[in-house]
């Protein structure tokens, strides 16, 4: 291969520029010519792509998001789509191709495979629930980012006697949200893998404040239910001051982590060279700290929850 490319889709995640910026130099110093596709899928449709060298990449590295950005495109997910990306490709000269995603770009990343195009995923989702991976991009460093912010909310909620309901992002997953809990202290985590009895939760609430406890911290992944109702549900319950704190879009945000920037920096070297390769049709991944690759049809059919152990953890330190 002459020329490769390189693109960001769906949500984004820190580390991604990182990546990004080793794909390049690994790339360069192969001489191998390559490209970044502005705004996901969408820029691969349109044919919107910059060159990359060395300066393009320069002063990323600790950057949040990606520089190339990220968009959404419904229309990729249809034949026609990819055909018209298809076309772009080859008209630019583009040989191969690596992706940065979640279970959406990484399944579009399949698509092009199976029309014959050569590609590598590198998984980025900080819910951290892509199978064939031990971590995804992003996921130590919005875990950084949550367990700042509940370590501020700890101070007021103990300067005030309150309870917090703190909503983190997961939709399908509670990696997140147990891992967070563990690492804070929080008295709770809620997750889509364990049904939970609001109920049996203020019981234990109330024993606590009655032992002299006045606060308390309950994390909530986004999929498990509503955090204004449980928040209500509590205090009428135990007449615990409660209030809810939503983090959204902070946690994907920020420089990236030591870990992060490492992961991508590997990420990034690994998929280009696995092209380079003659390698296809594969995603890249971490396991027992070694680089690995999985086939993108048995990433997209996989599923991945949060270790039972992680999750029974978080239940054990609580209460």
């Amino acid at each position: 291969m002459k020329k490769i490319g390189i693109l960001t889709s769906g949500g984004d995640s820190s580390g991604m520029n990182a990546a990004i910026r080793s794909a390049v130099r690994t790339a360069l110093r192969l001489n191998v010519e390559i490209v970044g596709f502005r705004k996901g899928y969408l820029g691969l449709m349109k044919g919107d792509c910059i060159p990359l060298d060395s300066r393009a990449v320069s002063g990323i590295l600790h950057r949040g998001g990606t520089f190339l950005q990220s968009a959404r495109s419904p229309e990729f997910r249809t034949r026609e789509g990819q055909e018209l990306a298809l076309a772009n490709l080859r008209r630019l000269g583009v040989e191969g191709l690596v992706i940065l995603g979640g279970d959406g770009s990484l399944s579009g990343a399949l698509a092009l495979h199976q029309l014959g195009f050569p590609t590598i995923g590198i998984p980025a989702s900080i819910d951290n629930d892509i199978s064939g991976t031990d971590m995804s991009l992003g996921v130590d460093t919005a875990l950084n980012n949550i367990i700042y912010a509940v370590d501020c909310i700890k101070d007021t909620a103990s300067s005030h006697a309150r309870a917090f309901v703190i909503e983190v992002m997961g939709r399908n997953s509670g990696y997140l949200a147990s891992i967070s809990a563990i690492a804070t202290g929080a008295e709770f985590a809620l997750v889509p893998e364990r049904e939970y009895d609001l109920a049996e939760i203020c019981q234990q609430l109330r024993g606590r404040y009655e032992e002299g406890r006045d606060n308390a911290i309950i994390i909530l992944a986004e999929g498990v239910g509503n955090a204004q109702t449980i928040a209500d549900t509590i205090k009428d319950a135990i007449g615990f001051e409660t209030r809810v704190t939503v983090l959204g879009h902070y946690q994907r945000g920020g420089a990236p982590s030591v870990f992060d920037r490492l992961l991508a920096s590997r990420f990034g070297k690994s998929a280009v060279e696995l092209l380079l390769q003659g390698k296809q049709g594969v995603m890249v991944g971490l396991a027992c700290n070694a680089m690995i690759t999985t086939p993108l049809e048995t990433v997209i059919r996989g599923s991945k929850r949060p270790q039972d152990e992680m999750v029974r953890l978080a239940e054990e330190l609580g209460i």
